[in-house]
């Protein structure tokens, strides 16, 4: 006759515990510039070179020195990134997350994701848990749909409200010639 103890599921020895990891698998990839542009015209620097030259007589006059060549150097960054077109770079999503370049961001880092414009450029912007917070990704126009059906399995279409910096941002460079 069995008895309780032979009944039993345990065992005397521990099995192993076996975790099977699934490779990652490639669900979309398209080939976009890095980041969007557009190019300038003239009228368009000098009206930044402007506002720049009152605020760094403004800084230089509250604070010296540093604040202004802070100023010139971003205005040399904003003018470099404005002139030189940027790289075509392969984005990809997978079953681990969205990897740019080769450099994957997992899926819990991201919360949600949305659709923008900007440039003539269609963006999937994802906000994400870390720094910087969103991440905006260049979409090929044919994608776009193949892209929403592959995120919809792991992340919410949900767009985040502007912030205060995001509505004051956007003031201003509407006031910037060109930007209408």
């Amino acid at each position: 006759m069995p008895t309780a103890e032979d009944k039993s599921t345990l065992k005397e020895e521990a099995q192993p515990v076996v975790i099977r990891r699934e490779a990652e698998k490639d669900l979309i990839s398209w080939t976009a510039p890095a980041r969007p542009f557009k190019r300038r015209d003239r009228e368009y620097y000098v009206t930044i070179i402007a506002i720049a030259a009152v605020v760094g007589l403004i800084l230089f006059m509250v604070e010296g020195w540093m604040p202004v060549v802070l100023l010139i150097s971003l205005i040399f960054l904003f003018y470099v990134m404005s002139t030189v077109e940027p790289e075509a770079v392969e984005y990809k999503i997978t079953s681990r997350g969205i990897k740019v370049a080769g450099k994957r961001t997992d899926w819990q880092a991201l919360v949600r994701y949305w659709f923008s414009r900007r440039f003539d450029n269609e963006l999937l912007v994802v906000e994400s848990t870390n720094l910087p917070g969103r991440i905006e990704y260049v979409l090929a126009p044919e994608s776009k749909e193949e892209v929403k059906k592959a995120l919809s399995q792991f992340l919410p279409e949900e767009e985040a409200p502007p912030s205060y910096l995001d509505k004051a941002a956007n003031w201003f460079a509407a006031k910037l010639p060109g930007n209408k």
